[in-house]
């Protein structure tokens, strides 16, 4: 797996409460999930307190002040899997790229005081026959 820089949402992101991904990326007006899928990685990288459960969201928006946020897709997490090494069930970029792409991080329960976040586009995810 490779992660670019400049194509990160979230470089060890704390999450302490609900919000958006540090970074948004521009993706252009075009449709990225027209061809081969574009492989997002998203992983807790230290481990969540406190919180019930983290909603990670993908959203679009035809402006970079995502003053009209479209979800495109989610997946809720449990605190006892809110684990350092866990990755997301998100595997690629979902179709409905309106310009500009960002996670928004939801937090439900209490506020966590620990708990971090590493999510980008990447070249090639490293799967094996175990993760499938």
């Amino acid at each position: 797996m490779i992660l670019d820089e400049q194509t990160l949402f979230s470089d060890n992101q704390k999450i302490t409460a609900s919000t958006a991904s540090t970074n948004t990326i521009d993706l252009g007006k075009s449709e990225m999930s027209f061809a081969t899928p574009v492989d997002l990685f998203i992983q807790v990288t230290e481990d969540f307190n406190n919180l019930t459960s983290l909603k990670i969201t993908v959203q679009t928006s035809v402006d970079a002040a995502f003053s009209e946020a479209v979800d495109l897709i989610d997946q809720t997490i449990k605190l006892q899997d809110l684990k350092k090494g866990l990755v997301s069930a998100i595997k690629f970029l979902p179709k409905g790229n309106l310009g500009y792409m960002r996670l928004y991080y939801t937090v439900t329960g209490t506020t966590p005081t620990t708990g971090t976040v590493l999510a980008g586009i990447s070249a090639g995810l490293q799967e094996s026959f175990h993760n499938i």
